[in-house]
């Protein structure tokens, strides 16, 4: 492990001291929850028969008994969705080991998992991004009856697991492990699905074709194999020590996955105030793994999303992480993987060539990551740069990692990287705020100067497209999209129609307050503009024509207008009550009146 960069010490520092009077207070919050031992021992007699009854004698009996750890469930589990249906089977497999290790484990409870591909374009989308909050609020509800000694946390995608260590940090006296479930086998390239779409949106591919296109790519139980925001979480949780070592990308309803989750299951158990290494969750999200998560999201050019959901995390545990610290970050960490949005291969593909184990060794031995954090192994980062396997026996063991990459197309080490810096930017100007993904940009387009076309709806951009109005060099600005208005909702439904005209050559871009995918790519997207439109910010003053150059080499977001003309002008307004009831939409207005902005999370805590 080398030296730690002094721009990652400086961040780190910064991060430290601004933190320093709301993290305090955090950690005297949690250190006092924790108190003195198994907390069950403190409930009254009814509450604790309450909270056995519907066990088996042997539970039972460890339960009342009171001195062996019990371990709440939190499960993501629905079958509708691929990522999650391969939990249905883990409670009765982590209830199993927990008996034959002399402890006890109860489902605690569930938290919906709603998935973002599913509503792209639709009115569900404007709940997905409060649903973050709404798991983190179902969480504290579960592990409110204090009945556990530690958690074990089921969650794979997008907001899934941001929601639950949201809500894990609430009970950060707690310990907790991550566990998750994998990805899917690879079906067709991402490339072929990307063409087929293109295809259908020029109206060259039918329905039927696009459908099997599809069909062909979400075709298993695991999760999707692109890296969007559901991977991201997976990495990140992995680079924070959250996760067990190589635990992210194994293929779920395999010997090896179930391996890894039943030891999980032990030691998390060990993590517990009656185990033998106590360390409550809280603990190990500090500053130092904050940043690690940050440096993961650049070295592997993963999802703007996290641009919300890492400063909501930072906030629960009373860190104060903000955009400058991503942008300090990005211009030291270089890009080490390519996976699609940003490359050919898939998430099995970055698996294979090393994946997380060789990642975390590059950076570790580059003196890009802080080694020296708490993590639930039990060792710092460098036990992260190892390998699971069964042995002989069928036994768990980790392996050291190689050191060269199986496959250089889609993993490379720190002395020949895909970029010397990482794939998400700040930008600012007099439009205020907003975040790019560059990673897989083509450098010729990072910088965009063109007139503005505004809209107030994603559908208007596709009619105008159908109408054959946008085949010209232009700035989509796509307004009263953010939390306050409708939610953020995800605008990844655009990213065909953008590219196309990006081939056809013309320059063009995306601005809006609203978010893209996880998945969002080629296209330059000036995103999560921030104060948004419903906060009457400067992006309500863009009118048709106005000249917009988003600059992302040099990090400035601009309108090119006199600044006294420009000041001067009526902002637009929008009816929104369209977007305020159906599909649920009715019962997430006081989401909406109180979430901040999307450089503090854009969330409602």
């Amino acid at each position: 492990m080398s030296v730690l960069h002094p721009v990652i010490v400086e961040v780190t520092e910064r991060l430290r001291e601004r933190s320093r009077d709301s993290r305090e207070a955090y950690l005297r919050r949690i250190d006092a929850a924790r108190g003195n031992g198994v907390h069950r021992e403190r409930l009254s007699c009814g509450n604790l028969a309450h909270g056995f009854a519907a066990c088996g004698p042997q539970d039972k009996e460890r339960l009342r008994e009171g001195h062996t750890p019990n371990l709440g469930i939190i499960n993501a589990y629905n079958d509708m969705l691929s990522a999650h249906q391969p939990y249905e089977r883990y409670p009765e497999l982590i209830r199993n080991v927990a008996r034959e290790a002399g402890i006890t484990a109860q489902m605690a409870g569930g938290v919906p998992a709603m998935c973002d591909g599913i509503t792209q374009g639709r009115a569900g989308m404007e709940l997905s991004l409060f649903s973050r909050d709404l798991i983190a609020m179902a969480t504290a509800v579960s592990l409110s009856h204090d009945m556990f000694d530690a958690a074990l946390y089921l969650g794979i995608c997008d907001k899934i697991v941001p929601g639950l260590l949201i809500g894990a940090l609430s009970f950060g006296h707690l310990p907790g492990v991550f566990v998750p479930s994998g990805p899917m086998p690879s079906g067709i390239s991402n490339e072929q699905k990307s063409k087929v779409r293109q295809a259908y949106a020029e109206g060259k591919a039918t329905k039927a074709e696009l459908l099997e296109a599809e069909a062909a790519s979400y075709h298993a139980a695991g999760t999707c194999t692109f890296y969007g925001t559901a991977n991201s979480n997976q990495m990140l949780m992995e680079i924070m020590g959250l996760h067990l070592p190589g635990a992210s990308f194994v293929a779920p309803d395999t010997p090896l996955r179930d391996a890894l989750t039943r030891e999980a299951v032990l030691r998390v158990a060990e993590l517990s105030a009656p185990g033998s290494s106590h360390l409550p969750l809280g603990h190990i999200v500090d500053e130092r793994a904050i940043v690690n998560g940050v440096i993961g999201l650049h070295a592997t050019g993963g999802s703007t999303n996290h641009l919300l959901h890492l400063v909501a995390i930072a906030r629960a545990a009373g860190i104060e992480l903000r955009w400058d610290d991503f942008d300090a970050l990005s211009s030291v960490v270089p890009l080490l993987a390519r996976v699609y949005p940003n490359g050919y291969a898939d998430v099995n593909q970055f698996h294979e060539a090393g994946g997380m184990g060789f990642l975390i060794d590059q950076l570790l031995g580059h003196g890009l990551l802080h080694g020296d954090v708490r993590t639930v192994f039990g060792t710092g980062m460098d036990g992260y740069t190892q390998v699971p396997q069964l042995d002989a026996d069928g036994r768990l063991v980790w392996k050291p990692v190689s050191k060269e990459s199986g496959n250089r197309g889609v993993l490379r080490g720190v002395a020949e990287p895909f970029r010397a810096d990482g794939g998400l930017r700040m930008l600012s100007g007099n439009l205020g705020r907003a975040v790019i993904k560059v990673s897989s940009v083509p450098e010729d387009r990072l910088v965009i100067e063109a007139p503005a076309i505004v809209f107030h709806d994603q559908d208007e951009v596709r009619k105008a497209f159908e109408r054959g109005d946008l085949n010209r060099d232009f700035v989509a600005v796509v307004r009263f999209q953010g939390p306050q208005a409708i939610g953020m909702p995800e605008l990844h439904k655009l990213t065909p129609t953008l590219a196309v005209l990006q081939d056809r050559g013309h320059r063009i871009a995306l601005l809006t307050d609203g978010r893209m995918s996880g998945a969002s790519g080629r296209v330059p997207a000036a995103i999560h503009v921030t104060p948004e439109a419903q906060a009457n910010g400067a992006i309500t003053r863009i009118r048709d024509g106005d000249m917009v150059r988003l600059d992302a080499v040099h990090g400035r977001l601009d309108v090119l207008v006199e600044p006294d003309e420009f000041a001067a002008r009526v902002p637009a307004s929008a009816d929104l009550s369209a977007h305020q009831f159906g599909m649920g939409r009715e019962l997430f207005g006081l989401f909406r009146q109180n979430a901040t902005t999307a450089d503090l999370g854009a969330g409602v805590f």
